[in-house]
């Protein structure tokens, strides 16, 4: 199947604010974004929650990872509405809207945990030929090092992501 070509990408950093592998990323990119542009191709480092980064806590009010559904992308903004779902419309905004096709080609949300995962890419959709044939990739070019993928596609969830926003999410978590 012909797809146009990749013309716009965000990287996120900082969608969790004690998460600072992706935070220190962002901001360095940010100041020296040479190595991450290419030609005909936009390249957007991006600090998804600054006010958890800067109490350096997951979140303020919940978990932006969490907001990025129709109810909340929707919602009037009014005084007394959780930080994070005023964020998740700003960014629904700038790299949105999620589901048009005006929405950014690929966004690749850079996390870290706690467990013994190593550095795991996270896959929402088995039918995404893009995002597989773009992890295949990766993988080889990161040979020998290990970097599982990890499938957590589910029939009846409808993801409500900060990468959801776009037509590629892209999940990537670092030990």
């Amino acid at each position: 199947v012909d797809k146009p070509p990749v013309r716009r990408v965000a990287i996120f950093g900082g969608t969790h604010g004690n998460e600072l592998s992706g935070v220190f990323l962002v901001k360095h990119w940010q100041e020296n974004g040479a190595e991450i542009q290419r030609a005909g191709m936009e390249v957007k480092p991006f600090l998804t929650n600054p006010r958890a980064v800067k109490k350096c806590t997951r979140y303020i009010d919940c978990d932006l990872n969490r907001v990025f559904d129709s109810d909340n992308l929707g919602r009037t903004v009014v005084e007394d509405i959780p930080y994070e779902v005023r964020r998740a419309q700003e960014i629904n905004q700038i790299f949105g809207p999620k589901g048009s096709d005006d929405a950014y080609d690929l966004i690749f949300d850079l996390h870290n945990t706690t467990s013994n995962m190593g550095g795991t890419l996270i896959l929402e959709n088995s039918r995404d030929d893009f995002t597989i044939q773009m992890f295949h990739y990766i993988k080889n070019a990161l040979a020998p090092e290990r970097c599982p993928v990890l499938l957590i596609e589910h029939p009846s969830l409808k993801y409500a992501t900060t990468r959801s926003v776009a037509k590629n999410p892209v999940g990537k978590y670092e030990k």
